[in-house]
């Protein structure tokens, strides 16, 4: 009896589409789903529908996974982030070997990811978080997949998970080995926060295109369609014009039927939360994160429209598509993203000493997931030609293109404020490169508030960085700063 090359653990719609992947590349693969009282019987359902005729194999217990899967045994989860994923570990370590390899193929947080490899340590089984992007249909025909955790278990992974990977035209796989650690989940978080603010960008151009041309979908469906004949040319640019013509059963568009409050998962609010603590400013997808936030209040912004219904005295130029000013500041928008989200991969490699190759990164972004678009080669000849790179905006292909778009985005950015459309992602891509090249800020004054009022100190800049001064602005007499006592 032939053994299964691969167990597959949770069969929801990325698991599913997984197994088929594996399995259409000539794996075997065995397969398991914790049952629920609402969702029983999943792997046989799959088995007489999708999985039909494959070569899979049923089992309806992590024992039986177990014994049906090859030495080494390579078993991929494709479960919910958090307590489903350790209480299937739990269940799991004990019944393997030294030697085993075990793929998270979701969402985890990434410092889970890091805790669990050195816990799987105990038994001698190599783990490894591995961020899996393409949605449903990369699952299926080759997701960009980031792998990360033990490196022990590359060689034994390797050759199945580049099978089953996106291919660039040259046929190098979307995947590559990260880092250690929870580095794979790191790059896949950021690389979903991203997401969050290429998709938040993308709607409040549409957001301006709307207040130009209506209703018009096919109009503004056709826009998005030739931007993705250029620069632009990028999966959700692509997705966007499709949605923008899709009509309903009764021939209607269906966007204008759909209700406007976003949903999220949590990775966006990772990633700022690690950027905090990076002290990395992530303003794009911070704001995206709020602005899908904000959409979930919908009584306030009900209220809100009726207080504030429009803005007197202000009309629309007409002109910003022939132009092509809102196609460029998308197209800036997005450059600084990605920046931005670079930047911050760089600060955590450092941070925890991971050795990040951001060129092959944005190699395996270029196909198969969601943020796949023409200029992440530019990112990677960026690194490439500078692996010390301390933001892509100081690369020559990225300062060139900004100086061309700059007056454009600056105008749209205008006309969106002007015309009361809300437009956070845009406005603070331009508000990130102004206080990014200001060689002398504000920030002084507030040193000087923080000292004034809470004895804080501040540096001087006729001396050097490091010496901290206090300045007695009452004339008091007082001399005690905050940092004078250990409380």
């Amino acid at each position: 009896m032939r053994m299964a090359d691969v167990g597959m653990i949770g069969l929801a719609v990325m698991g599913e589409n997984l197994a088929l992947n594996l399995e259409s590349k000539g794996y075997m693969v065995a397969l398991y789903n914790r049952e629920t009282e609402s969702d029983k019987n999943v792997v046989g359902n799959f088995l007489i529908s999708r999985g039909k005729g494959g070569n899979f194999v049923g089992t309806d217990s992590l024992e039986d996974l177990v014994r049906s899967i090859d030495r080494p045994r390579k078993i991929i989860m494709m479960i919910k982030a958090g307590f489903p994923v350790d209480d299937v570990l739990h269940q799991l370590s004990p019944l393997l070997d030294p030697g085993d390899v075990v793929i998270d193929g979701g969402n985890s947080y990434f410092l889970d990811t890091a805790r669990r490899v050195v816990e799987m340590e105990k038994f001698g089984v190599l783990y490894v978080g591995a961020g899996v992007s393409g949605g449903a249909e990369g699952a299926l025909n080759g997701p960009s997949i980031m792998p990360g955790g033990a490196a022990e278990a590359w060689p034994v992974i390797k050759n199945m998970l580049q099978d089953i990977a996106a291919k660039l035209d040259d046929g190098t796989p979307c995947c590559q080995w990260i880092g250690p650690g929870g580095s794979g989940h790191f790059v896949k978080m950021v690389h979903n926060g991203i997401e969050y603010a290429d998709m938040q960008i993308i709607a409040e151009v549409y957001a301006l295109l709307k207040s130009m041309y209506g209703d018009e979908n096919d109009r503004i469906s056709a826009i998005f369609d030739d931007w993705n004949k250029g620069e632009l040319n990028s999966y959700l640019i692509e997705i966007t014009a499709e949605i923008l013509k899709y009509k309903d059963t009764d021939g209607n568009y269906l966007i204008d039927r759909i209700l406007d409050v976003a949903g999220q998962k949590g990775t966006g609010k990772w990633s700022v939360e690690a950027a905090i603590e990076e002290n990395n400013p992530l303003t794009l997808i911070t704001e995206a994160v709020y602005a899908r936030v904000l959409s979930d209040h919908v009584v306030a912004r009900e209220i809100a429209s009726r207080l504030y219904p429009g803005i007197p005295g202000v009309k629309w130029s007409g002109k910003l598509v022939e132009s092509e000013a809102v196609k460029n500041a998308l197209y800036a928008a997005k450059l600084v993203s990605y920046a931005q989200g670079f930047t911050l991969l760089k600060q955590a490699s450092d941070r925890y000493d991971w050795h990040l190759d951001y060129g092959t990164i944005a190699m395996i972004w270029r196909k198969g997931c969601i943020i796949r678009s023409h200029f992440l080669g530019e990112v990677t000849k960026a690194y490439r030609s500078n692996v010390d790179l301390e933001n892509l905006l100081f690369d020559s292909f990225f300062v060139r293109t900004i100086k061309k778009l700059e007056s454009d985005w600056r105008h749209v950015v205008s006309e969106g404020v002007m015309k009361g459309i809300a437009m956070p992602c845009t406005m603070a891509s331009i508000s990130y490169f102004d206080g990014l090249k200001t060689l002398h800020s504000t920030a002084n004054l507030i040193q000087a508030q923080r000292d004034y009022f809470g004895a804080h100190t501040y540096e001087r800049n006729d001396a050097p960085r490091g010496i901290f001064y206090h300045t007695d602005w009452k004339g008091t007499g007082e001399k005690t700063t905050s940092g004078s006592y250990n409380v």
